[in-house]
């Protein structure tokens, strides 16, 4: 009551009024460590007759501001010196003014929490319109474009939520899962294919069919308190032809736009390509991924500052633990770095790594931390590493053994390590909501993903699975809502559940105990989690790695021919010298080091050296 009389006292004396227009970002924060915060408004005619701007609180002043091409935004500049306490203050626009919040940093002040994704963790991705539905009340919003809810379709809505997500925390947790990627989770405001949230149209809204705010952060909070992160996936290249800056461009050089539609060229090379024409690198960069995200002019400062912004927001009001960043090298590059940077300023132990789609290690390295001689040199951490997938484990176990054939690919690609700054934070998989399920791409053979697993779990990287693999969910991804299927079990009306061992079959509680078992076990072995990695040449269809460092030495025993094989451990002396005996990671076994190891076809021996 008081702060009204005081808010009422002040309008009768300045004659000011008090109306919020849509705020972005909404709040901030006292204390952080880069002292500059642009704030834009945007309401119908705000900028007209570009009113003056002021602001009376002790440590925030008016740097500058900056009246849009389009009077219905105003970008204001604010200086935030560390003297600057949290609270409310007013924001004096011409004759009106309106309220904003410093809030306090989270405990830590981003060096205990934002704890970051490393090769100890396995991440998990889930489309959580397709995991489970936990509220079935907000299935379809009254208001937004896209009222579909058909689960018998494999392009609309499903009603999949947060709540839902929440509710299968335990059972992630008890599979060995440390860290949960979702896709995008803010609004999307589209006419339809809304299901899997890569066309943002505001950013600061969480979707209100997956939840809303509150619910986000009870998310992050159940999974920290579990030991657990979360990882965020951020869509800087573009947004949802919805998005509000769309519909209502503040400036003209808000997006990339041309005389006619034109397409990205979806190329990489032609970034790096010492001979490539400059026109078909303004096309890869430039051109719009689809009709329907629209692509966002990263060299406008308005825009650089409005993501990143955005980016530093999430960690600080949703406790994000790392970033999964979408189209990575469809971004302007030099904004990414920019882009980076300020999130590692402020979050030291924040991991990012990037979405590289491409074929080549040298392609996938160039948008890394790298040791190659480029004129442009990225600052991103770690990326997604498709390489060690499409021309390492799909050809170890589809093809047959070759000089350059089957499980050698494998060995060839990963001995082009010596390119990448830390292969440790490349994120390694076997399928995710664009490819093709494993499963089906290994042809439904029980082994061959047993096998594919076991790699998975004892590989350098960091580890990501993508939802449903462990129950053997298939697949091909054309179209890709084949591969976007719903969990079984995750809606009150499914007639099986895979959540629980009574619902699975045997081979999937098969797979799914492979998986729980080495991933628990990954979680105490600083071999495998943190250790080096030396490999011997491949032999008629057999691979041996070991992961070791001083404490710890795990052998691994890759055998993708059809028959029985025996090894000697003196053949891998250099890692097997000191050692008398093993012990089977998956099965518990002893073995007598000594003794010839037979290896089954089609199998994987995982053996901690005692």
């Amino acid at each position: 009551m008081k702060q009204q009389l005081l808010s009422f006292a002040f309008f009768l004396i300045t004659g000011i009024t008090f109306a919020q227009p849509e705020v972005y970002p909404p709040h901030w924060w006292a204390g952080m460590k880069s002292n500059f915060l642009q704030i834009m408004l945007h309401e119908p005619g705000i900028a007209k007759n570009k009113p003056p701007v002021s602001v009376q609180y002790a440590g925030i002043k008016v740097s500058q501001v900056h009246y849009a091409e389009n009077p219905n935004y105003l970008f204001i500049d604010l200086l935030l010196s560390p003297k600057a306490q949290p609270g409310t203050f007013k924001i004096t626009i011409g004759n009106r003014a309106i309220e904003y919040t410093l809030k306090p940093r989270r405990p830590g002040n981003g060096t205990a929490f934002a704890k970051g994704i490393t090769s100890s963790d396995l991440v998990y991705l889930i489309m959580p319109d397709r995991f489970s539905n936990g509220d079935a009340e907000n299935d379809r919003i009254p208001g937004m474009r896209d009222q579909s809810l058909n689960r018998d379709s494999i392009f609309l809505r499903h009603g999949g939520d947060l709540q839902g997500i929440i509710n299968h925390l335990d059972y992630l947790h008890d599979l060995g899962v440390t860290a949960l990627w979702l896709t995008p989770v803010f609004e999307n405001n589209m006419p339809n294919r809304t299901e899997h949230g890569y066309a943002i149209t505001n950013h600061y809204r969480i979707e209100p069919r997956l939840g809303n705010e509150d619910l986000y952060k009870k998310l992050a909070y159940e999974l920290h308190r579990r030991g657990m992160k979360l990882v965020q996936d951020a869509v800087y290249n573009h947004v949802g032809l919805f998005h509000f800056t769309v519909q209502d461009k503040p400036m003209h050089d808000w997006l990339h736009e041309w005389p006619a539609y034109t397409n990205t060229t979806y190329k990489d090379q032609s970034l790096f390509d010492p001979y490539a024409a400059p026109s078909d690198r303004t096309r890869m960069s430039d051109g719009w991924f689809t009709p329907f995200m629209p692509d966002l002019n990263q060299r406008n400062p308005f825009v650089a500052n409005f993501l990143i912004q955005h980016a530093v927001y999430s960690v600080e009001e949703f406790g994000v633990d790392g970033f999964r960043i979408d189209t990575y090298f469809y971004n302007d590059l030099e904004f990414m770095n920019r882009c980076n940077a300020a999130l590692l300023d402020e979050y030291p132990n924040l991991s990012i790594f990037g979405e590289t789609w491409v074929h080549g290690v040298l392609n996938q390295a160039y948008f890394v931390r790298n040791h190659l001689q480029t004129p442009f040199k990225s600052n991103l951490p770690g990326t997604t590493d498709f390489q060690s997938l499409f021309y390492g484990i799909q050809p170890a176990l589809n093809e047959k053994f070759g000089w350059t054939e089957g499980v050698n690919r494998l060995y060839q690609t990963a001995s082009n390590d010596f390119v990448y700054e830390n292969p440790l934070k490349l994120v390694i998989f076997l399928d995710n909501h664009d490819l093709s399920r494993f499963y089906s791409v290994v042809g439904e053979d029980l082994n061959k993903i047993k096998v594919a697993f076991t790699w998975l779990l004892t590989w350098r990287g960091i580890p990501q699975m993508y939802y449903g693999s462990e129950i053997l969910m298939k697949g091909f991804a054309n179209p890709d809502g084949w591969v976007r299927l719903d969990f079984p079990g995750g809606w009150p009306d499914d007639k099986v559940n895979k959540f629980v061992p009574e619902g699975r079959t045997p081979a999937e509680q098969e797979v799914f105990t492979l998986i729980k078992t080495l991933a628990n076990y990954r979680k105490k072995s600083s071999a495998l989690t943190t250790g080096k990695l030396m490999h011997y040449l491949p032999q008629d269809g057999l691979y041996v790695y070991f992961r070791y460092d001083d404490t710890a030495t795990v052998m691994c025993i890759m055998n993708t021919s059809g028959q029985a094989k025996t090894i000697l451990a003196r053949q891998y002396a250099e890692r097997t010298g000191a050692f008398q005996t093993a012990t089977d990671v998956l099965t518990g076994k002893t073995l007598e080091l000594g003794k010839p190891i037979t290896v089954e076809g089609m199998h994987m021996l995982v053996l901690e050296l005692k």
